[in-house]
C-alpha cells in the first residue's frame, strides 16, 4: 500500500472554479476543443484511408495472381485461414471479404490516385457500391452524394435501390426564370421526379389527406426522400387572409436556400388550376410567416401523374418559383416493365443488409 506521503505527491489538485478563470479562457477552451475534434476526425479519416489502401493492395495481389496463375477459390480460403492464424486479433479477412478486396481493386485500378469522396467512404459503403452498381461513373456519383450528405450504408443502399441519380433535379420548374442563378441551381438539385414514397401503405382509392397523414407519420423517411436541408414546419398550416382561412398541406423550411417551401399534394393528374391555389399559399407565407431576411417562398406541387408539356406551359406565365413533380409509392410504377423484375423488394434489401452485417462482423 503506498504511503500517505506518496499518495499526496501523486494526487491531482482540485479543479479550479470556472469563475476563477481569466476572461480569455473561454476562447482558449474553444480553440483547444476545436483542435481535439479536428484531430479525432483526421485520425479517423487517416485510419479509414490506410484500411482502404491496404485492402486495395491485397485485392490487387489476388487479382494479379489469379490472372497469372489461374488459381481458384481454394487459395482464398487457405489464405483467409493462414492470415487469421498469424493475426488472431485481426478481423475482416474472411474468404468473402478477401474476394471483395479483389473486386475492389479490379473496379478501381487507380484507387490510390483517386481523390475524395470515394476514398473517404468506409469499407461497408465500398461493398454496397460494388454490389449494387456496375458503372464506375454511377458509383462515383453515389460516393460523392454519400460523402456530402453523410449517408449511412443503409441509406446509401436505399438511395441506390430507388435510382436517386436518375431522379435527382428532374422536376419541371421555372426556377431559372424566377430565381438568381446560384439559388435556382441549388433549388433545382433539391427536387426529384418522381418522388418515391415506398414507406407508405396506400390503396388505389387513397385521398390527398390520406397521403398527407402518412407522410407526416413517417416524417423522418419523408425528409430523407426530400433530401438534405429541409426542416419540417407543419401540416395543414393555417393561413388567415382578410378573415378567410386557408390550409397549406405541408410547410418546410430549406436551411441552405433560406426560404420556406410549401408542398401541395394531389392524388390526381396535374391540372394548371392547381398553381393558383399554391401561389396563394406561397404569397401568404411570405407575408404572414417569413422573416424580412428570408428569400421568397418556393412551391412544390406533387401530383399522381402529369403531362410534362402541359406543366411546362403552365409555368411559363407563373412569376413565383414553383416545381412540379410526380409521386410514387413504388419505383416500379415509373420504370419500364423490363426493369421492374430486376428490382429487389424492400424486404429483400433489409434481409441482405442484415445478413451482410452479420457475415462481415463474424
Amino acid at each position: 500500500m503506498p504511503s500517505k506521503e506518496l499518495a499526496t505527491e501523486t494526487s491531482f489538485p482540485g479543479v479550479p472554479a470556472a469563475s476563477s478563470m481569466p476572461d480569455w479562457y473561454p476562447t482558449l477552451l474553444n480553440t483547444v476543443a476545436r483542435e481535439v475534434r479536428t484531430g479525432r476526425t483526421r485520425a479517423m479519416a487517416a485510419a479509414n484511408s490506410e484500411l482502404l489502401n491496404s485492402y486495395w493492395t491485397i485485392g490487387r495481389q489476388l487479382a494479379e495472381r489469379e490472372s497469372e496463375q489461374g488459381w481458384g477459390a481454394k487459395v482464398v480460403t487457405r489464405l483467409s485461414a493462414d492470415i487469421r492464424t498469424r493475426f488472431p486479433e485481426a478481423k475482416g479477412f474472411s474468404p468473402r471479404n478477401l474476394r471483395y478486396m479483389k473486386s475492389f481493386a479490379q473496379a478501381w485500378p487507380d484507387f490510390p490516385m483517386l481523390q475524395a469522396p470515394l476514398a473517404t467512404l468506409p469499407w461497408y459503403h465500398q461493398i454496397a457500391l460494388l454490389e449494387k452498381l456496375d458503372d464506375a461513373a454511377t458509383r462515383l456519383w453515389y460516393a460523392a452524394a454519400a460523402a456530402q450528405h453523410g449517408w449511412s450504408r443503409n441509406v446509401l443502399t436505399h438511395q441506390i435501390s430507388t435510382r436517386l441519380h436518375e431522379r435527382s433535379g428532374q422536376a419541371i420548374t421555372n426556377f431559372k426564370a424566377t430565381m438568381v442563378p446560384a439559388d435556382s441551381d441549388l433549388a433545382q438539385q433539391a427536387t426529384k421526379d418522381p418522388y418515391v414514397f415506398d414507406f407508405l401503405s396506400m390503396t388505389d382509392r387513397h385521398t390527398e389527406r390520406d397521403l398527407e397523414l402518412q407522410l407526416v407519420k413517417h416524417v423522418e423517411k419523408f425528409l430523407l426522400e426530400l433530401g438534405q436541408g429541409f426542416a419540417f414546419v407543419g401540416e395543414q398550416v393555417r393561413l388567415e387572409i382578410a378573415g378567410d382561412e386557408f390550409f397549406a398541406d405541408l410547410l418546410f423550411y430549406h436551411l441552405k436556400l433560406r426560404c420556406y417551401m410549401v408542398i401541395e399534394l394531389k392524388a390526381v393528374k396535374f391540372e394548371p388550376g392547381f398553381l393558383g391555389q399554391l401561389g396563394l399559399y406561397m404569397a401568404a407565407v411570405d407575408d404572414l410567416m417569413a422573416h424580412p431576411d428570408d428569400k421568397p417562398t418556393i412551391g412544390l406541387l406533387l401530383c399522381k401523374e402529369k403531362n410534362s408539356v402541359v406543366a411546362e406551359y403552365a409555368l411559363r406565365g407563373f412569376n413565383a418559383p414553383v416545381g412540379i413533380a410526380e409521386w410514387r409509392t413504388s419505383l416500379a410504377d415509373s420504370l419500364p416493365e423490363e426493369l421492374v423484375a430486376s428490382l429487389p423488394s424492400i424486404e429483400t434489401l433489409e434481409a441482405e443488409l442484415a445478413s451482410e452485417a452479420a457475415r462481415l462482423q463474424g
